[in-house]
């Protein structure tokens, strides 16, 4: 009977043993979100790969083989060739203006001034808002009848009131259009990593840059920005991927007009699998991007984290 409880204490023992290693308790813990976000992007994901493979339409999960058929498709579609290359602009220009502003208005907002809390909530107030309601408003703000920003344009004779310009119905204006308010949207985003990335960087190397003569642009381009760029890639990694995979702004704005000039990859897909019924076609535009992003990913985390060591 001893024995036998010894041999059952050694069992406990060892599976206590086993339950406190720090690798067994990581697995645990992290296994259910790890779970939850296979069901939620994997499931999808895999479901999307299955379909870009066959000819399914709307109303059906399934349909006939037809291989790389869709893929051939929309190479050879000078309107997806056209939707891949304004995807680059919009993402691109976009988060090119997100990274100057952001990183402006957060090295003011780092500083102590009257009204600082104020200034930082109206600044965050865009992201807080949701984008369909305020895509909405900019199609008013856009109006080329009326227009607040071309009545101001007008007043300003900047414009004439004879010759308002179609901020949606030319193809220059409406690219810079969904650009414009895509920035809008993004900047809060990228501030507030910025200011965390600020915020991080210990007062004593402030003060040995003082020391040491370092102030203003030469302080900011050897002290600070090699510390924040760890932290403004990242914010640069969000931005690219929630530029290039959003739908609301240029399908609110623009819908991929006028003549396709703003149709980007997830407006054409979203016309050709939901609106036009083809599932598997719209899988295989959507599918384009997993690539590329995986790609801007991948070179953005290696670049990040030679940034982090060095």
């Amino acid at each position: 009977m001893s024995s036998v409880a010894a041999a059952g204490g050694r069992r406990l023992a060892r599976l206590r043993y086993v339950t406190e290693r720090r690798g067994f308790l990581a697995t645990l813990l992290i296994s259910p979100a790890v779970i939850f976000i296979g069901a939620l992007v994997g499931v999808p994901l895999a479901l999307a790969i299955y379909l870009s493979f066959t000819d399914a339409t709307a109303g059906s999960l399934t349909g006939k083989w037809v291989g790389l058929a869709n893929f051939r498709s929309e190479i050879h579609n000078p309107i997806f060739r056209g939707a891949l290359w304004h995807t680059f602009l919009f993402t691109v220009i976009s988060q090119a203006v997100v990274i100057v502003v952001a990183g402006l208005l957060a090295h003011a907002l780092v500083r102590n001034f009257r009204g600082r809390w104020l200034l930082r909530f109206f600044i965050l107030l865009p992201w807080a808002a949701p984008i369909a309601l305020t895509a909405i408003g900019f199609l008013w703000f856009y109006d080329p009848q009326a227009s607040i920003f071309t009545w101001f344009l007008v007043h300003l004779h900047i414009v004439s009131a004879q010759h308002v310009p179609n901020w949606l119905g030319t193809p220059r204006a409406a690219m810079s259009s969904i650009i414009t308010v895509q920035a809008w949207r993004t900047i809060p985003f990228a501030t507030v990593i910025f200011l965390a990335g600020i915020s991080s960087i210990p007062q004593e190397v402030d003060d040995a840059a003082a020391i040491d003569g370092a102030t203003g642009l030469k302080k900011f381009w050897y002290v600070s920005l090699p510390l924040q760029l760890p932290i403004a890639i990242v914010a640069v990694l969000f931005g690219i991927i929630f530029t290039a995979t959003d739908i609301v702004v240029p399908y609110i704005l623009t819908n991929g007009g006028p003549f396709n000039s703003t149709q980007v990859l997830t407006t054409w897909a979203f016309q050709n699998g939901i609106n036009a019924g083809n599932l598997g076609q719209g899988a295989a535009i959507a599918l384009f991007m997993l690539p590329l992003l995986a790609f801007v990913t991948i070179t953005m985390l290696v670049f990040a984290r030679r940034a982090e060591v060095t």
